[in-house]
């Protein structure tokens, strides 16, 4: 809704050869000079982490553009999705012309979301908007459709829900909550791009997520988008195939991750035997040993359509950003017979084109069509859910609150220069009278010093403990009020003039 205003003429993104120089911005131990000459490859120059501490203290705001499987069609996701070990690479490149602070991208299956923190909100959803039609190559027209814009409380509220996996396709998945962990660890990495908030919101957000998991019931039964495809083939079995599930020939296509899920889900139903086609042995055999009960076949890809045409479902679960079957493919095979195929795709990008739907006796489906499947799941879990979004608002509001108290920081920082400022002038004049005396030393000078500086110290920290304990905004407000006119922070200069003409 508020696209329009984040539209700008956009400029070139730049290149990953950068991210070197940026990564080197980010090092807090850089030398002063390398901080004040390094530049983006934007023109501006990339800030230090020690200046984004002080941007956070003067109103960094967090926000999150994306797109999931709620907003947007699989032919969209799939332009944008990024394999994890680029996710600090493409970080900076958002960050590296200066409208974004800081960043963290989440890309899965079902979505694919950029975490951003920026002290001007229209300027950071403009360059992100300008990184995703660059990256994707879409119109913004067809971006305008499937995207969604979040900011401030509803961004952190957004975020609490994908950990505590209630914005999942399967309300209560846990592999979301691994997934967010590992979008905490990246932007906490020497070339990540979290800084202190943004690293601050994701480290709370698998804290909230491991809490909901542990304190509800939310992730009993059937929560991965693997158990939901066993179970949408098994509901589909008899209708596409004519056949019993229990009877049918299953085979995998991929060895990793949503694999080991899928065939965890099937065992637990009964499953006896399948076939793992993969490009090389070792995860397949890693299989082997994790489901011993299980008769793994194991069938290098160039095996793949004589395990195909021996098949009555199969699923595919690869990293390959091409189609690993389509109706060209499988007509080249042989396989466009009639006989009665049920293709089940849980990638993304989609490893099954969707023409090979126009062959007979062949059935498709792919991640957007487990919905159905899943409504059920939700409808049995919504008193669970609703018991998990009161645990996640206490978390939300635990990380606002942090938030709201980095505005204190300029106050602190302005009460403790004050209050030295005070105690220098007065242990000079101390110092100039004391050193007048032969019979003191230097040592005894320096304990002088040391008590002037713990006398003040004590002082400060009754009002400094106060700021902090403030519960609220107002009173965290109201506290900012009345600390800056008890000290007269906001007038130094008028204050010093008045001492001095009272001498």
């Amino acid at each position: 809704r508020r696209l329009k205003n984040a539209l700008v003429p956009t400029t070139a993104v730049p290149t990953v050869g950068n991210t070197a120089l940026l990564a080197a911005t980010l090092n807090d131990t850089a030398a002063s000079t390398n901080t004040n000459t390094a530049s983006s490859p934007g023109g501006k120059r990339k800030k230090t982490k020690a200046e984004r501490l002080e941007l956070a203290s003067k109103g960094l705001q967090v926000h999150v553009i994306g797109l999931s499987i709620h907003h947007a069609q699989v032919e969209v996701r799939e332009k944008l999705a990024i394999p994890e070990s680029e996710w600090n690479t493409q970080s900076n490149i958002i960050c590296s012309t200066g409208q974004v602070e800081e960043a963290a991208i989440l890309s899965t299956c079902n979505r694919f979301e950029i975490y951003f923190a920026a002290s001007d909100q229209h300027e950071a959803n403009a360059r992100v908007m300008e990184y995703l039609a660059e990256r994707s190559g879409l119109p913004v027209s067809t971006l305008r459709k499937n995207i969604f814009m979040l900011e401030g409380d509803d961004a952190v509220w957004h975020l609490m829900r994908v950990a505590g996996g209630l914005d999942s396709l399967v309300v209560g998945e846990g592999q979301i909550l691994s997934q967010v962990r590992q979008c905490h660890l990246h932007s906490i990495e020497e070339d990540g791009c979290g800084g202190k908030v943004l690293s601050r919101l994701l480290n709370n957000a698998v804290a909230a997520g491991k809490r909901v998991r542990s304190e509800t019931a939310i992730s009993k039964g059937s929560v991965s988008i693997s158990s939901a495809a066993v179970e949408l083939s098994e509901a589909m079995c008899m209708k596409d195939l004519n056949l019993p599930f229990s009877e049918a020939r299953l085979a995998v296509v991929g060895a990793g991750t949503m694999t080991r899920l899928l065939i965890t889900h099937l065992a637990s139903r009964g499953l006896e035997r399948i076939a793992i086609v993969n490009r090389s042995m070792g995860r397949p055999m890693e299989l082997q040993e994790q489901f011993p009960d299980v008769d793994i076949e194991i069938v290098l890809e160039d095996g793949l359509w004589d395990v195909v045409g021996r098949s009555d479902i199969v699923y595919t679960a690869t990293s390959s950003p091409d189609y690993v079957i389509d109706k060209g493919l499988l007509e080249a095979n042989g396989l466009d017979g009639g006989r009665p195929l049920m293709l089940v795709d849980i990638a993304v990008p989609r490893n099954i084109g969707p023409d090979s739907d126009e062959l007979d006796g062949v059935t498709p489906y792919n991640v957007d069509d487990l919905k159905a499947v899943v409504a059920k799941n939700t409808a049995m879990r919504q008193r669970e859910m609703i018991e998990a979004e009161n645990l996640l608002r206490e978390e939300s509001n635990s990380f606002i609150g942090w938030r709201e108290s980095l505005s204190a920081i300029p106050t602190i920082n302005q009460l403790q220069e004050r209050a030295n400022m005070f105690r220098q002038e007065e242990l000079k004049k101390c110092t100039r009278k004391l050193s007048q005396n032969d019979n003191f030393t230097d040592r005894e000078l320096e304990a002088v010093e040391r008590l002037s500086r713990g006398i003040v110290n004590k002082m400060l920290h009754g009002p400094m403990s106060h700021l902090r304990r403030a519960e609220s905004v107002e009173k965290k407000q109201a506290a900012l009020s009345e600390l800056s006119s008890m000290f007269r922070l906001d007038d130094e200069e008028g204050g010093r003039g008045r001492r001095r003409r009272r001498r």
